[in-house]
């Protein structure tokens, strides 16, 4: 909508992650770094926890595509509390195998062959589990004997876990010693900081051919770093509104001023959402109680349609006995 009144071939500040809009801040590249260290090193886990909305996806999706042309087979998961066998089904799955109701045995014996054809093919084979905070304790034990696989002492699998930062408490677990031992390095991925929201922004509309038009002043930029806290996903959502605002209102300079109007409209509907949670509940109860009464007053005609249908025939019994006696006479 507000795209061709800026001159911009796409939408720039998509919910939706894509590796065209990766921003190589100070954090991301901290934290690239360690994932490219580990597809050389080819072998262990290497762990990437940040908070909900930090850019974790769309980091691992820029990832994924530089890794076309260097014989990488590369897959991802997004797990929700997924057991260790349906896990293992789902491994098998993503890599292009399949389980047909297969035993856990039977699973891992197709797993190791994948990976043993796929090393003698000189590729390596990577696997990238996303939202690992939700992965229950027995699983990721799974995915620990599955880094098991070796081939003349070369691991024939990487694993890659990104997630929230509930997955430290995870990683205490008693049962889990082996798998923090294989650990061999780990970052978390903070909010940005002021200077990089800027770059931030300007990164996502420059990918669509920004032209300046719209205009940030500095002021702008404070504003938009103190309402969403340097978060990416909170950034893309205030500045999509942002636009669309400015379209709406045929406005080219954004400043402090204007983000607010946009911000309190935003917290207004959250504000709205908020109520109507809250109101909902009383008034399903009220409908529900409604309900109840009017279903008890229609069983209550259907006993009296049901006492009067059989005085009917009742009725109708007697007239027809009658009805010869009257002829006759």
């Amino acid at each position: 909508m507000y795209e061709s009144f800026y001159n911009l071939h796409a939408k720039p500040f998509q919910l939706s992650p894509d590796a065209k809009f990766f921003y190589n801040s100070r954090g991301h590249k901290r934290a690239m770094s360690y994932l490219r260290y580990g597809i050389t090193q080819g072998e262990g886990f290497i762990v990437i926890l940040g908070g909900i909305g930090t850019g974790k996806t769309t980091m691992v999706q820029a990832l994924f595509d530089q890794l076309t042309d260097e014989g990488v087979i590369a897959t991802k998961l997004v797990t929700t509390h997924l057991e260790a066998d349906d896990l293992l089904r789902l491994v098998a799955t993503s890599f292009g195998l399949s389980d047909d109701g297969a035993s856990k045995a039977a699973l891992l014996k197709n797993l190791e062959a994948f990976f043993i054809e796929k090393s003698r093919e000189g590729k390596r084979v990577l696997l990238v589990v996303d939202e690992v905070q939700n992965i229950p304790v027995k699983s990721l034990e799974e995915l620990r004997m599955l880094s098991n696989f070796q081939i003349g002492g070369t691991a024939l699998l990487q694993i890659f876990l990104l997630g929230q930062s509930e997955f430290i408490q995870t990683l205490q677990a008693d049962g889990l010693e082996q798998l923090r031992q294989r650990i061999i390095a780990s970052h978390y991925l903070k909010a940005l900081e002021r200077d990089e929201v800027k770059g931030y922004i300007e990164h996502r509309l420059t990918s669509v051919g920004w032209q300046n038009d719209p205009s940030f002043d500095e002021t702008a930029y404070d504003e938009i770093n103190t309402y969403t806290s340097g978060v990416p996903r909170k950034i893309n959502t205030l500045c999509d509104r942002l636009m669309l605002f400015g379209y709406l209102e045929e406005i080219h300079e954004f400043d402090a001023n204007v983000v607010k109007m946009v911000t309190s409209e935003l917290q207004g509907e959250v504000g709205c959402v908020q109520q109507e949670d809250l109101v909902l509940p009383r008034q399903e109860t009220k409908v529900s109680q409604k309900l109840v009464e009017i279903e008890q007053r229609l069983c209550a005609v259907e006993e009296k349609a049901g006492g009067l249908e059989e005085r009917l025939t009742s009725q109708r019994s007697l007239l027809a006995r009658l009805w010869p006696l009257s002829r006759g006479s």
